[in-house]
């Protein structure tokens, strides 16, 4: 809809896939290396195509649903226009739990940077400023919103690529297994399939987001491009996951040099590049969050603004109010940040 007061078509193929990027957050992986290295015994790499091959299959679901429904909602609007408008009652509510959580957990995450940089100031002020800030800019345009996400992406794409070609060669001189090309980060002795089950359960949350591009079904230049931005977003994240989980899993077999297994980043980007590279990674992951926080709030609104619009939240003409000027659910994003 581009009409006035309706949400406008501005957002391009790329832009799309920029968001479904930016809420996935690739640096994850380097966050949760340490707890998947243990409950796979040694293979995130494998651990992450598992996960990939089933997001594959949910993705070309997604895909052929968004075609189907060229509309805003996501999964939502999939249950109610193709089951029962029960069923997407239900599905709504489900799914507005899972995409209400992500922006709360970049808040924390960025509340737990900010201390560790400056521990005089009180954390619920960062909290504020940073939630205050995303708020703004959803509320402001989706389009300005998706080209800051994009620039948070593309650099945390950078640093995630300088990881890898450090992580070479420290390889290089012995570091680890030694070598690049070995099957152990996939298959060595001792593997089971339950572990490596366990740990695609784990990364499976690493690859939220792409599913989330349907929430943009309304804003997208063509309706086709949808469809193409979830596989394209689902294949790069998935590449990149698994490039850099083997390359990351050659350098580090297991987690026994860490002294904190349950975030391993800081001490992989040390061990890797040295105290300068730490920072510029710590920065990638800290524009990574931001980029995810942007993305989620983005996608959550739009999810209250079609559940409002379709009389499933009252009052109506609240939750599905869009700005005449912004053509943004403006009072769906203010009550995300609110929350």
């Amino acid at each position: 809809m581009s009409q006035s007061g309706g949400l406008k078509r501005s957002l391009g193929l790329w832009a799309i896939v920029g968001l479904g990027l930016g809420y996935m957050t690739p640096t994850v992986l380097f966050d949760t290396f340490g707890i998947v290295t243990k409950q796979t015994h040694g293979v995130v790499p494998l651990a992450y195509l598992v996960a990939l091959v089933v997001m594959i299959f949910t993705a070309i679901s997604y895909g052929r649903m968004a075609r189907l429904f060229p509309t805003a909602g996501s999964s939502y609007t999939y249950a109610r226009e193709a089951i029962h408008p029960k069923v997407g009652f239900l599905v709504g509510w489900a799914a507005l739990l899972d995409y209400l959580l992500l922006p709360l957990v970049n808040a924390v995450i960025i509340r737990l940077y900010m201390v560790s940089l400056f521990p005089s100031v009180p954390g619920w002020i960062w909290v504020v400023v940073f939630v205050a800030v995303i708020t703004g800019l959803n509320v402001w345009s989706l389009n300005s919103t998706a080209k800051v996400n994009f620039t948070l992406v593309v650099f945390a794409v950078a640093m995630i690529v300088a990881f890898i070609g450090l992580a070479i060669v420290q390889l290089s001189r012995g570091m680890g297994t030694g070598t690049l090309f070995s099957a152990a980060p996939f298959y060595h002795s001792g593997i089971g399939l339950t572990a490596v089950l366990t740990g695609a359960t784990v990364v499976c949350f690493s690859f939220i987001g792409f599913d989330a591009i349907t929430m943009y079904a309304e804003e997208a230049r063509k309706t086709t491009d949808v469809a193409k931005a979830i596989i394209i977003c689902l294949l790069i994240g998935g590449g990149i996951f698994l490039a850099a989980g083997h390359v990351a899993q050659s350098v580090f077999p297991n987690v026994a040099g860490f002294h904190l297994t349950d975030d391993t980043l800081p001490e992989m980007a040390l061990k890797v590049g040295g105290k300068f590279f730490q920072v510029l990674f710590m920065s990638a992951a800290f524009a990574a969050t931001v980029a995810s926080a942007l993305a989620s709030h983005a996608s959550v609104s739009r999810l209250l603004h079609v559940m409002g619009r379709n009389g499933v939240l009252r009052p109506q003409r609240l939750w599905g109010y869009v700005s005449p000027r912004r053509h943004t659910p403006v009072y769906a994003t203010l009550a995300v940040g609110a929350v």
